[in-house]
């Protein structure tokens, strides 16, 4: 049983970041309460949104690397939409198809002309983020309307309807994933030329997947602006970075094929309670980074350490049983 939990990687980080949250609970009263895990849950959302539009492209063994610079630019197109006139509804589909627009863009930069995706979207995070600047002027975008922030309060359950949302797309990709054409981006991580050789949609796969990274940045966009109720300059600036070491510490291969929604919703709240259990401990600000990277090390030497030995000893076994089959033929 002890075994059978040590290699899945889901369940392992489970039980490290249930075990690390109990020590948490011990040192900071007050942090294993309902209300601070709805807070850690409101806290994730951006970075949840953001880690689930990168899975796919990094089950196709692609990267991108601009999420936090296309998350500022539809933030930035739905700020102004809304504080020049537009409706809510509207300038929130101005927003998801300015991030849909541009994820399509690195797709026909990777797919279409064949650059590197990490080339490709190291360009446009650059590229991105200048737009931003220059749509904004360099200044942030104050005074958004109460209505857009009301979909990043709190209901009943104290859940928002926007972390409703999340969850219900987080549910919806892993279904999507789950069925046999969502087994086909998987595929092409895998192999991509096994995968051509079948006969399955290679390039329109990693173009969608890629696609599908700009439209969930624009939703983070979204809730980055309702929970905060402006957008600055710098919004989602190096938030891409931390997507990616979330999803792999979830599990998720940056040699493609291999990853769930599950290690990716897992690894994004265990990081985000890392956060905010700094908070409760009081720690110095300047202190998180150190803090959190150190964490992240930590944890993925430690799964390292133990895949190593459990590939040794299954290993060791198969060499005994080849052994033992060869001297009772004998």
């Amino acid at each position: 049983m002890f075994e059978r939990l040590l290699r899945n990687r889901v369940l392992s980080l489970l039980l490290v970041a249930g075990g690390a949250l109990a020590v948490l609970g011990l040192l900071a009263p007050g942090f294993l309460t309902a209300a601070t895990l709805g807070s850690v849950w409101s806290s994730a959302l951006v970075l949840l949104l953001l880690s689930l539009g990168l899975l796919p492209v990094l089950l196709t063994r692609n990267i991108d690397v601009s999420g936090g610079s296309m998350l500022g630019l539809s933030a930035a197109v739905l700020g102004l939409s809304l504080n020049a006139g537009l409706g809510l509804a509207p300038s929130i589909a101005l927003g998801l198809l300015t991030g849909l627009g541009c994820g399509l863009l690195n797709g026909l930069l990777v797919v279409g002309l064949g650059v590197p995706s990490i080339v490709a979207t190291l360009g446009t995070l650059g590229l991105y983020r200048g737009l931003m600047l220059i749509a904004t002027g360099g200044r942030w975008i104050e005074n958004l309307p109460q209505d857009l922030k009301a979909l990043a309060a709190r209901g009943a359950l104290g859940i928002s309807p926007l972390g409703l949302a999340t969850i219900a797309l987080a549910a919806g990709l892993a279904l999507a994933l789950a069925t046999r054409r969502g087994q086909w981006v998987a595929a092409v991580g895998d192999n991509r030329e096994a995968a051509r050789h079948l006969g399955l949609p290679v390039r329109r796969i990693e173009a969608l997947a890629f696609g599908w990274s700009g439209l969930c940045a624009a939703a983070a966009g979204l809730v980055y602006a309702a929970q905060i109720g402006f957008i600055p300059n710098q919004a989602g600036t190096g938030t891409e970075l931390r997507a990616i070491a979330a999803l792999v510490l979830g599990g998720v291969s940056l040699l493609g094929g291999s990853g769930t929604v599950a290690g990716a919703v897992v690894g994004v709240v265990f990081l985000t309670a890392v956060d905010t259990a700094l908070v409760f401990l009081r720690v110095p600000a300047y202190w998180n980074d150190l803090i959190a990277g150190a964490v992240l090390l930590g944890v993925l030497l430690l799964d390292g350490r133990v895949r190593l030995a459990l590939a040794a000893r299954d290993r060791a076994a198969r060499l005994r049983h080849g052994h033992a089959g060869r001297d009772g033929a004998r």
